[in-house]
């Protein structure tokens, strides 16, 4: 990065601190993120082989089932169908990663792609890599938004109603279990790492898949496609080709693309557990 970039980004973030200031964060989250950080410390300390094992599997599970296929290619952009027992596995599982309830969550990155990288894009980098990355959602909307209207179909149904109301608890039963199964070393590293890596890999997504990368699609916003991003997120950082084809549940489209999350869903097509995916075609050489 340039030095005069990188001036950008500094002046940037340090002017949406103090147009956002203290008043605006949303100190529950806040502090549960904090939280979350802080017990990561003791990861050294806890560690073990088969809390490792624990952590990959849970980062599998719960970001790549329940975020990048369930809040994102399925809630979101109906990418593809499924049964309503399986649709409601994953929202569950999208709660786990402690980012809100599934309405919020799918609201915000529908007005994201509405307003991509102009003045009312919830998490764009034009105000900042650290507003893209961090601070956004530890602020109130800027714009005193009611961001849950742009999922209007999701507030219909009841499950996800409940769900949006109490979606910090199916992480405190799975840390329970955890630690019953475990001990602490599960909980530490099969809820605070997992979850604190979870929270980087998906924020990398709105800050570095906006900056840095390369464009298949002229679209109309700085999305990129970023291969080390795509391949930490299950293919989440192929966020030029997914803003071109917001409801392909296919975001990697070169054979190069590796997307984890399309090949679950090929799986799942073959098992009987999804149906009708949507694809988009590759692009032409």
């Amino acid at each position: 990065m340039s030095e005069e970039l990188g001036a950008e980004i500094v002046e940037a973030e340090v002017g949406e601190i103090r147009r956002f200031g203290l008043e605006r964060i949303r100190w529950d989250h806040f502090s549960a993120i904090a939280a979350l950080h802080a017990l990561c410390i003791l990861a050294p300390f806890t560690f073990s082989w088969s809390a490792l094992g624990v952590a990959f599997f849970l980062y599998w599970a719960i970001c790549g089932l329940g975020i990048s296929m369930g809040y994102h290619r399925l809630l979101t952009h109906r990418g593809f169908e499924t049964s309503k027992a399986f649709y409601y596995v994953l929202a569950t599982l999208g709660t786990m990663n402690y980012q809100g309830g599934p309405i919020r969550w799918v609201g915000t990155h529908r007005v994201h792609h509405r307003d991509s990288d102009r003045e009312e894009d919830p998490h764009s980098p034009q105000h900042g890599f650290l507003w893209a990355h961090l601070l956004w959602c530890l602020c109130h909307d800027p714009l005193n938004r009611d961001l849950t209207l742009a999922a209007l179909d999701l507030k219909k149904d009841r499950y996800l109603r409940w769900l949006e109301r109490w979606f910090w608890a199916p992480q405190f039963v799975l840390a329970v279990v955890l630690f019953m199964l475990g001990g602490w070393s599960w909980v530490i590293w099969g809820v605070a790492v997992r979850t604190i890596f979870t929270y980087h890999t998906t924020w990398l997504v709105n800050s570095a898949s906006h900056m840095w990368g390369y464009q298949t699609f002229p679209t109309k916003d700085h999305s990129k496609n970023n291969w080390w991003v795509a391949l930490i997120s299950w293919g989440e950082g192929w966020h030029n080709n997914h803003h071109a084809h917001q409801r392909s549940a296919r975001h990697g489209l070169k054979w190069f693309e590796l997307d984890v999350t399309w090949w679950t869903l090929v799986g799942l097509q073959k098992l009987g557990v999804v149906r009708n995916l949507y694809a988009a075609e590759a692009p032409k050489a």
